[in-house]
């Protein structure tokens, strides 16, 4: 009998997003410690080194994982889009193209596209994980103890209202389309390259252009990935006053204080967390499309 085969008219519609989410959930449990010292770094508490030394002191492994549930949510719900939105569209793009492989700048297209779409999906997760991320650098009194993503939203909602679920959205979408611009594109454009003119194996290829992504994603979303986090960590002073009023402000005084390099505040650390994650779901997806077919599916 074998494996039972999906049903042949839903599966291949939603084939790409559930192998999107399935791979980046994966890679997030894997990621999930260093994106919490990189937080840690963006918030000014010290080096990669000594963030991780305090951590380990003052509140134990756990501390690393804390926000894992929000990270999964994210996954679930940003990558599932971003990524089947992005095969979509490829997909539909080349079929126009009488199926020549897609120009960089129409797949540059696509990524931003897919990025804005799954931004728009991922941004309560995304909230509740630098919420719950920042929790404990926060005074005592401030502090919001977040039992986990769905506590985080439910507080949120409740506390704030529906609206607030989508605070610090519009740089949020902006950084996801810097980011997936530089992954996806780029990514596309070097197994072209490393399979057609270096000559590289399947697994070589995989892990030579997801390095490329993860290299480009990174660069691209740096400066909106600080912004963001600034956004969405503020409080209000005593008058009730916020330090930024929006996303602008907020990279107008940056770069009046601290100039351009300080939107690249702990970059290394950044490229460390991104390039791999970027990395491992490229990688999970190719093994998890490998699996599939194996199945026949």
């Amino acid at each position: 009998m074998g494996e039972q085969k999906p049903s042949s008219v839903v599966w291949p519609t939603i084939k790409p997003f559930v192998n999107g989410g399935a791979s980046g959930m994966l890679a997030t449990c894997v990621i999930q410690p260093v994106d919490m010292i990189k937080v840690r770094i963006q918030l000014g508490q010290g080096s990669a080194a000594s963030v991780t030394k305090t951590m380990l002191q003052q509140e134990g492994v756990g501390a690393f994982y804390k926000g894992l549930s929000a990270g999964l949510l994210r996954q679930a719900t940003y990558t599932t889009a971003r990524l089947g939105s992005f095969r979509m569209l490829t997909t539909k793009a080349i079929a126009a193209n009488d199926g020549k492989p897609l120009p960089l700048y129409q797949k540059a297209l696509c990524g931003l596209t897919a990025g804005a779409i799954g931004a728009c999906f991922g941004s309560p997760a995304d909230l509740a994980l630098i919420r719950m991320q920042a929790d404990a650098t926060l005074p005592a009194a401030q502090r919001r103890h977040y039992k986990n993503a769905f506590h985080a939203l439910y507080r949120i909602t409740a506390d704030e209202g529906v609206l607030s679920l989508w605070k610090g959205a519009g740089p949020t979408v902006v950084r996801a389309m810097a980011l997936n611009m530089g992954m996806l594109a780029s990514y596309d454009q070097s197994v072209e390259f490393f399979k057609d003119s270096v000559g590289l194996g399947e697994a070589s290829t995989t892990v030579a252009a997801s390095a490329v992504s993860g290299f480009f994603a990174s660069a691209c979303s740096l400066p909106f990935d600080y912004v963001k986090t600034q956004i969405q960590k503020m409080q209000p002073d005593a008058t009730g006053k916020y330090p930024y009023t929006g996303s602008l402000d907020c990279a107008m005084k940056t770069l009046k204080s601290g100039g351009p390099f300080k939107f690249y505040t702990g970059f290394p650390v950044y490229c460390v967390r991104i390039a791999p994650h970027v990395m491992m779901t490229w990688i999970f997806l190719n093994q998890i499309q490998k699996y599939e077919k194996t199945l026949g599916w």
